[in-house]
């Protein structure tokens, strides 16, 4: 036994020693990470203590009795990154392949109960191939104690789960009730059933790539919000989200030392098309408002017609929603209402203000949309948004059509600040549509159709396509001009600082599933 402990602490050392960290990063051009490697590179120098050090599993079948490792498969313990507390476990892939046992299971459940006590994020780093099945259903009930976990936790302490080498089965459910998950390209992958039980069952061939690795997930099913090319840049990764997030649901993230200078932006002026037909990169946008280099795109290359993602605003944290018209023309769909009312729904556990800015000619028509669920999905980003009670500023730049422009933030549905730009068009639908449904007699008698068409689009525009009409009942606070945006919402976010809501009595709401 003594044996084994000391070589288990050269172990730690050697991923400690002076140079260590140059070390690692060199060494990561070889291959992937051992768990104490990773947890070196993202925790704060010498801050990690780890807990359960000795820890062994009790199986005694199959020959277990014979192999015994000190930890058991998973580093757990504390430290800081940035100075602040963060709980931590690694899997170790180099023990039974990372399997997760009964001990290694209260391993893990006893770093989140520490988490959950002390109001401190909990970061899991995965690598295992499942459960041990030597041990039966002690494995299973070990993977049941973290679900239920994960679920106290959620809302309370953020959870972050970077996915670095193999995870399947049970155990991908923990990383799915997390708040994020962030998994390594080429040498990770997530499934409920392997590429051999796939092709048994369905009689399709696929590799563990293709059915469940990093850019399926991130395009695909939109289950991975992050993807990194190695292990170094998925620990960096961590460390900049973190950045953006509070410690747990009664705090607030820590602002940056900012001070207020020339606010307006000029290169937002012209930035609207002026054939409204034409699309533009709202990214433009949301970069001409935040501050310099801060905006941290969230699950980028999934339901790309919606943006979301954090940034900074005169040193303050802030989550982002936007309609991307440069996608499907920014619409409203399946993918992007789950998206967005997912983002919502963490800000408003974690005290992030919310900003929204709004290009959306509606939601996406067929029959694919509708029996896919488009009607329950849409009510999810609907129900995000009247639920939250952070500061709500939404900004509509172009076309805030029909049931979109209600769901996307609107003053109906509780937000604080609504701001429209000029090129704004508030209507039921576009003037072209609306003009052949209310003027279709007066069109059809027309000695020209064509042009008496034309001619109501432009009487329908002038009317209703606009943001002046929206302004003259109190739905939009302000029509202001697009190089100001800036100004006026660091203002307007500073009047919100304080915002306190009072929500009606009751266990919890009953999102649309």
């Amino acid at each position: 036994m003594q044996d084994k402990i000391q070589r288990l602490r050269e172990q730690k050392k050697l991923a400690s020693v002076g140079g260590g960290l140059d070390r690692i990063e060199k060494q990561h051009a070889k291959g992937k990470l051992t768990a104490r490697e990773r947890i070196e590179l993202l925790m704060d120098r010498n801050s990690f203590e780890e807990i359960g050090m000795l820890k062994e599993h009790r199986s005694f079948d199959f020959g277990m009795e014979k192999q015994q490792f000190l930890g058991d498969g998973v580093v757990t313990g504390y430290g800081t990154i940035d100075g602040r507390l963060i709980y931590v476990f690694a899997q170790d892939f180099t023990v039974f392949g990372g399997a997760l046992s009964e001990t290694h299971a209260q391993k893990i459940c006893r770093i989140m109960d520490l988490a959950i006590e002390n109001g401190a994020p909990v970061i899991g780093l995965n690598d295992s191939g499942g459960a041990r099945i030597q041990e039966g259903v002690d494995s299973l009930g070990g993977y049941a104690d973290i679900f239920y976990r994960n679920t106290k936790a959620s809302g309370v302490i953020p959870q972050l789960s970077a996915i670095m080498g193999p995870c399947a089965g049970g155990a991908v459910y923990s990383p799915a009730i997390t708040d994020f998950i962030i998994m390594v390209e080429q040498s990770s992958y997530m499934f409920v059933t392997g590429p051999n039980v796939v092709k048994t069952v369905t009689n399709e061939e696929v590799t563990s790539e293709n059915l469940g690795g990093a850019s399926t997930h991130s395009t695909k099913s939109g289950v991975t919000h992050l993807t990194a090319a190695n292990d170094l840049e998925c620990i960096q990764h961590i460390k900049k989200l973190l950045s953006y997030v509070p410690q747990n649901c009664n705090q607030k993230t820590k602002d940056l030392a900012y001070t207020l200078d020339d606010e307006y932006r000029d290169q937002l002026q012209d930035i609207i098309p002026a054939n409204s037909m034409h699309p533009y990169d709202m990214k433009e946008v949301i970069q001409g408002i935040v501050d310099d280099e801060s905006f941290f795109e969230i699950h980028a290359s999934y339901a790309e017609n919606i943006v979301v993602g954090f940034a900074r605003l005169a040193g303050k944290s802030i989550g982002i929603v936007a309609n991307q018209p440069y996608a499907l023309a920014g619409v409203l769909d399946v993918e992007s209402s789950k998206k967005g009312a997912r983002f919502v729904r963490f800000c408003d556990c974690f005290n992030i203000p919310l900003l929204v800015l709004v290009d959306v000619p509606g939601f996406l028509p067929g029959t694919d949309q509708e029996w896919n669920g488009i009607i329950t999905n849409g009510a999810k980003l609907l129900y995000a948004f009247s639920d939250a009670t952070v500061p709500r500023v939404t900004v509509i730049t172009r076309k805030a059509y029909g049931g979109a422009y209600d769901v996307m933030n609107s003053k109906h549905i509780g937000a604080d600040m609504n701001f429209a730009w000029p090129t704004a068009e508030i209507a039921v639908m576009g003037a072209k549509g609306a003009s052949e449904i209310i003027f279709k007699n007066e069109i059809s008698k027309a000695e020209n159709p064509s042009e008496k068409l034309k001619e109501k689009e432009v009487a329908y525009q002038e009317k209703f396509a606009n943001p002046y009409r929206a302004a003259a009942r109190g739905f939009i606070d302000e029509v202001i001009e697009p190089r100001e945006t800036r100004r006026k919402l660091i203002k307007s976010f500073s009047m919100l600082e304080n915002k306190k809501v009072l929500m009606p009595n009751r266990k919890h709401g009953n999102i649309p599933m």
